[in-house]
């Protein structure tokens, strides 16, 4: 998954409570230690730090060319329809070298959705033994 010129970043929305982005932590965490040559980033839509914009800055300061960025999003909303696009045109405009593969959101992805319903339907069978 290495190279020098190209990085990971996880793109989640962002909340008030520090604890909302747990999650994302963890799964950033587990991909670096499966992948410590790599650089992977979280970064974030609004309120908590780092922005998307700030997080690519810095990777470009790097020398980073090559991004996939992979929003942590249930769907394909507003937010990845409209705010995304217009957030990658403006960091390219200061970073022209830099280019983006831009996976589905993770709530689109068929293995992910998959997981989360046979975790639902082992909890509803577990609660109805008691």
């Amino acid at each position: 998954m290495s190279t020098t010129d190209h990085a990971l970043v996880l793109f989640a929305h962002g909340a008030r409570d520090p604890q909302w982005a747990e999650p994302f932590v963890r799964i950033r965490d587990q991909i670096s230690s499966k992948h410590p040559e790599s650089s992977v980033t979280l970064a974030f839509l609004e309120i908590m730090k780092p922005s998307l914009e700030q997080a690519i800055d810095d990777l470009a300061a790097k020398g980073i060319v090559r991004i996939t960025l992979v929003p942590l999003f249930m769907a394909q909303g507003g937010h990845l329809k409209e705010d995304l696009p217009k957030l990658i045109a403006s960091i390219q405009q200061r970073h022209p070298r830099v280019s983006f593969n831009i996976t589905p959101a993770i709530g689109e992805v068929n293995n992910i959705l998959n997981m989360i319903a046979e975790w639902a339907a082992r909890a509803f069978v577990e609660n109805d033994a008691r």
